[in-house]
């Protein structure tokens, strides 16, 4: 969308029609505004939570929030939607973060003394230098430091929901770096221009599929919220994609 005339055609057709397509096209220009806000409430993280983490939750609020935008109110969609997909961030937060609010407080106080002292002692922070700086006792310190680690502790056995709904062991879901891109064996041997010829001749769906994974950075589960199709079904989608694109760049090879 070019300007702001386009972009309210596209709001007024959207609410006139409910148009899957267009509904897409609407969720991916505002993920701009997902990474924009996950980046800025990225800056204090806990350490069971990432950005990716974060920008998962405001792809969910953004969805909610242009499904229940009404453009004829003549309020700013972006206003709008800042508020829906930060609140869906900040709730994450909550879950996530288990302390009380002054405990969590003070471990993040205790976090960035450490850092500030780290540039002087090059090495691991005593803990009369923590206790210093801070003003507490080194028992104090001490305390704080545990709840510390406790943030960092994961089990890998841990089972957790799938995006079936089915349990899985935590362990299992974390992504096999020795596995190749599906696409980096192509991108290497084939001409980009080529590539991206090969790409623009996909039916749009796949070339959605391919852009929401290769360049947004998108999982599969956040994918599917994007088409409002399953994760089984998006993983199909985008096996179909792969399979079409090796097709068309082995006929022109």
């Amino acid at each position: 969308m070019d300007n702001a005339a386009d972009r309210e055609k596209l709001w007024q057709e959207f609410k006139r029609t409910r148009s899957p397509e267009i509904r897409h096209r609407l969720i991916l220009s505002y993920l701009w505004l997902v990474k924009y806000l996950a980046g800025r409430l990225a800056v204090r993280l806990p350490s069971c939570l990432s950005q990716e983490d974060l920008e998962s939750c405001g792809i969910f609020g953004l969805i909610e929030a242009i499904d229940k935008f009404d453009p004829d109110l003549g309020h700013n969609f972006e206003a709008y939607a800042t508020t829906r997909v930060r609140g869906a961030m900040l709730d994450e937060l909550r879950r996530a973060n288990w302390m009380p609010r002054t405990l969590w407080r003070r471990v993040q106080q205790l976090r960035a003394a450490r850092e500030k002292l780290e540039n002087h002692y090059q090495e691991k922070v005593p803990v009369d230098a923590l206790a210093e700086e801070m003003g507490l006792s080194r028992s104090e310190v001490r305390y704080l430091d545990n709840q510390l680690c406790r943030l960092h502790t994961l089990s890998l056995d841990e089972m957790v929901a799938a995006g079936n709904g089915e349990p899985v062991r935590l362990g299992d879901l974390l992504p096999d770096e020795t596995s190749p891109d599906p696409l980096e064996h192509v991108t290497e041997e084939e001409n980009r221009e080529l590539l991206a010829r090969a790409v623009a001749s996909l039916p749009e769906k796949d070339q959605l599929v391919l852009a929401l994974y290769y360049q947004e950075g998108l999982t599969l589960k956040e994918i599917g919220a994007v088409l409002d199709v399953s994760e089984s079904r998006v993983c199909q989608l985008h096996s179909r994609a792969i399979n079409r694109l090796r097709q068309k760049l082995a006929g022109r090879a």
